[in-house]
């Protein structure tokens, strides 16, 4: 199909906008950044087919050098805005040792169509009622209830009306039913294994928790304990939806990889009030050296959420 860059579309149950940066699906909207837009519309260009590690990173990343794991940071990224497991895809699968393929059904965005009132008949329109304009018995009298009636109820409202007031002005105004979120908080979410062999999953998790304990020790940041981050792992859940639950206005999410001795650790920090990457950055150490990865993890952390305009130092 043509590549869609400016035509809205249909992916699975999203509506996307690329000229907005906008997916929205019943009633819940989010931003993507621009990388991750183009992530999404080069897999929906191919839905169905696999795209490879290499033309992934020609097309979401022209003219500019990186690594693979970059897109293996925006494909989790991405999967968990559209709320997909990368376990039971249904959006994004991996192709072990090829690249990905989008699995959901592709198609541009239509409206539905308003439904037909009435069926027309297969050999004509119907006949017409007879009509009189001579009024039958009883019109009147009923016409003249109808007035009553009204203008009755006109008079109960308009009581009520009163009587509420009377009861709103001595009574002290209702608190807002949302408070915002507090700034110095952040959710770490567990880090994805991305490993060929999805066997160091105990790895991520370990990872996962050094951080929230990290976290948690700086003073003056609100981060919620391994219990409730870990309620997450898994599920289908956008991440402004996870911070919401969570009380927060920042997410930690990232992915482990492990070869041989080296270690490779990707971390992305997201505002999830609008879904933009405030940080992000990636790690290449030999596997001994993973307490000094958390440190500089959570250093790194802490600098992005002070260069923030919303996080003031108090």
């Amino acid at each position: 199909m043509e590549r869609p860059t400016t035509t809205m579309l249909r992916i699975g149950a999203w509506c996307v906008n690329p000229t907005s940066g906008q997916i929205s699906r019943e009633g819940e909207t989010a931003r993507l950044e621009v990388r991750s837009m183009r992530l999404l519309l080069c897999l929906a260009e191919h839905a169905g087919e696999v795209v490879s590690i290499d033309d992934l990173l020609n097309q979401v990343w022209p003219e500019v050098i990186v690594t693979p794991d970059s897109v293996y940071q925006a494909v989790a990224s991405l999967r968990r805005l559209l709320g997909d497991d990368s376990k039971q895809p249904t959006y994004i699968a991996t192709v072990p040792r090829l690249g990905y393929r989008m699995v959901a059904a592709v198609s541009p965005w239509t409206d539905e169509p308003a439904a037909t009132s009435h069926a027309q008949a297969l050999d004509g329109e119907p006949p017409s009622p007879v009509r009189s304009d001579m009024p039958t018995p009883g019109t009147h009298l009923k016409t003249g209830l109808l007035w009553t009636v009204g203008v009755v109820i006109c008079l109960a409202l308009g009581v009520a009306f009163l009587f509420h007031g009377r009861i709103t002005r001595n009574r002290p105004a209702d608190p807002p039913a949302v408070a915002a979120q507090p700034q110095k908080s952040i959710a770490v979410l567990p880090f994805i294994d991305m490993t060929q062999e999805m066997n160091e999953e105990p790895f991520a998790d370990g990872m996962t928790e050094e951080l929230i304990d990290k976290l948690s020790k700086i003073p003056g940041l609100r981060v919620p304990g391994p219990t409730s981050s870990f309620y997450f792992k898994g599920k289908q859940i956008p991440v402004a939806d996870i911070a919401k639950t969570l009380g927060v206005a920042y997410v930690l999410d990232g992915s482990v990889r492990k070869s041989g001795t080296r270690l490779r650790v990707a971390a992305q920090l997201i505002r999830a009030d609008n879904g933009y990457i405030v940080w992000s950055e990636t790690y290449d150490r030999p596997f001994d050296d993973i307490l000094m990865v958390q440190d500089d993890i959570a250093g790194e952390v802490i600098k992005a959420l002070k260069a923030s305009t919303e996080f003031t130092a108090r």
